[in-house]
C-alpha cells in the first residue's frame, strides 16, 4: 500500500469515527490531543440557529465559505467534503426557492448523518453524494459554485481536486472556499506525522502552492487571505477562484 492510500484510509477513518461522535450527541474535533482542534468558526448566530444542533457539532471547518462564495437564488452549489451538512443546509437556504446545493462525501456515516440534519432542517433542495473530491460525481460545466470548509489539505492529489473543481464550474463559476495554509518554512517532521495529516496540518499546501494550482487549473482572479492561524506552522485562509467567460 502507498503512502497516498495510507493517509487516504487515515483520514477516511478519522471522519468515519467523529461522524458517530456528532451523531450520539458529542462535539467532533478534526485535531488530535495537543493539536488543532476545528468547528463551526465565523458563522453568525443568525446561521447557527438555521441548522440543527448535530450539524453544528460535526463540524470540521476552518472557517465560513458560504460566507464569502456571494450566493444567489438560483444558484448550483457543490460543497466539496460536505462532513455533517452545515454548509450545504445553509446553502441551500440561500440559493432557494430555485437554486440547489450538493454535498460531496467519501464517509457513508458522514452522509447518513448529513442527511438526518437536512430533514431536522427543513430544507428540501439537496443532494448528497457519495465521492471521493478528486472525482467528483457531476457533470462539466454543471455548477455556479464549489465551496468547501477544511477539507482540500487532506487530499492526496490537491492538482486534480482543482482540476476537477475547473471542470465542473460554469463560465463565470466562483470557487470560495475556507482551508489551512501552510508556512513556508513547516517542517519535514510535521509534513511526515500522520495525526497532522489527519489533523488538517501536515497536508496542508503553501500560500504559493495553492495559487499555482489554481491557475495551472485554469482558474483566475485568485486570491488567498489568511482570518486566523491554527496551528504554529500554518493558518486558516480564505481562498477565492473565478472561471474564466471565454
Amino acid at each position: 500500500m502507498d503512502d497516498a492510500q495510507l493517509v487516504q484510509d487515515a483520514v477516511h477513518r478519522r471522519n468515519a469515527e467523529l461522524a458517530v461522535i456528532a451523531a450520539e450527541g458529542g462535539t467532533a474535533c478534526c485535531g488530535e490531543e495537543g493539536q488543532a482542534c476545528f468547528g463551526p468558526s465565523g458563522y453568525g448566530q443568525d446561521e447557527l440557529g438555521q441548522i440543527p444542533e448535530l450539524a453544528a457539532n460535526a463540524s470540521l471547518g476552518c472557517g465560513n465559505p458560504t460566507a464569502i462564495a456571494d450566493l444567489r437564488d438560483g444558484d448550483v452549489v457543490l460543497d466539496l467534503g460536505s462532513g455533517g451538512g452545515i454548509d450545504v443546509i445553509l446553502s441551500a437556504r440561500r440559493v432557494s426557492p430555485t437554486g440547489r446545493a450538493y454535498g460531496l462525501d467519501m464517509t457513508d456515516e458522514m452522509l447518513e448523518l448529513a442527511r438526518r440534519n437536512v430533514a431536522d432542517a427543513g430544507v428540501a433542495n439537496v443532494e448528497f453524494l457519495k465521492g471521493r473530491i478528486e472525482d467528483i460525481p457531476l457533470p462539466a460545466s454543471s455548477l455556479d459554485v464549489v465551496i468547501s470548509n477544511c477539507v482540500i489539505n487532506l487530499s492526496t492529489d490537491k492538482a486534480r481536486v482543482l482540476r476537477e473543481v475547473a471542470r465542473v464550474l460554469r463560465a463565470g463559476g466562483r470557487f470560495a472556499i475556507s482551508d489551512v495554509v501552510a508556512d513556508p518554512d513547516i517542517d519535514e517532521e510535521t509534513r511526515r506525522d500522520m495525526q497532522q495529516w489527519t489533523g488538517c496540518i501536515a497536508g496542508a499546501l503553501t500560500s504559493d502552492q495553492y495559487r499555482s494550482l489554481l491557475a495551472s487549473a485554469g482558474l483566475t482572479d485568485i486570491e488567498l487571505t489568511e482570518t486566523h492561524r491554527v496551528h504554529p506552522h500554518a493558518g486558516s485562509f480564505i481562498i477565492r477562484a473565478s472561471k474564466g467567460s471565454v
